[in-house]
């Protein structure tokens, strides 16, 4: 019988002793939650992407245009939706340049061209009341034209109109250019080059 009340009483110690040890457990996890719900969250930083500003007076990249020697097989991808020139040999893009292209009912027609023999300085056209400098023509020989940002008919470049480059289509039908760009265009893409013009 003594044998049977030492064994009782041991049982309920190891019981009573389990019990605490789990209401210790089930405190110091309560407390756990309570801290870390109470203390103070820790906001992210948030870092925004500031949008480039576009300079329609310089090139569009920080990097020396291509050397077309270098790639005679070069042609122009102009993207209406990206409002993107792209240079490239192949697949492969030598140079980015912002644009602007025709916009609503002068939307610039999308097909393959080519780089037509007309180029000039500067042209000025009276009913558009807009002019532009360094223009080469892609399609019907003198309409459709790469060109710089639009001036007025002293050679001022529209600055309103300047700052819709890169953004949103905004010409008659041609593709705006930097006034640097459109000047390198000018300058150094051949008679006969690749244009493709697409969405």
């Amino acid at each position: 019988m003594r044998r049977f009340r030492r064994l009782l009483v041991i049982v309920v110690l190891i019981v009573a002793v389990a019990a605490g040890i789990n209401r210790v457990i089930q405190k110091s996890s309560a407390d756990d939650a309570t801290q870390s719900t109470a203390q103070p969250t820790t906001k992210k930083k948030t870092t925004t992407t500031k949008a480039k500003t576009i300079n329609w007076r310089q090139p569009s990249e920080n990097k020396a245009y291509p050397n077309l020697k270098q790639h005679p097989d070069a042609w122009l991808d102009v993207n209406t939706s990206k409002q993107r020139v792209y240079i490239r040999d192949g697949q492969q893009i030598l140079y980015t340049m912002y644009c602007s292209t025709g916009v609503g009912k002068n939307k610039t027609p999308h097909g393959t061209y080519h780089i037509q023999a007309e180029r000039g300085k500067f042209f000025y056209n009276q009913g558009s009341g807009e002019g532009a400098r360094y223009w080469v023509s892609w399609k019907d020989h003198g309409i459709y034209l790469f060109h710089s940002v639009p001036t007025d008919a002293d050679g001022n470049y529209i600055k309103k109109e300047a700052e819709e480059l890169g953004k949103t289509a905004a010409s008659h039908g041609c593709v705006r250019l930097s006034v640097a760009d459109a000047k390198w265009v000018y300058n150094h893409v051949p008679y006969g080059m690749k244009v493709v013009i697409h969405d």
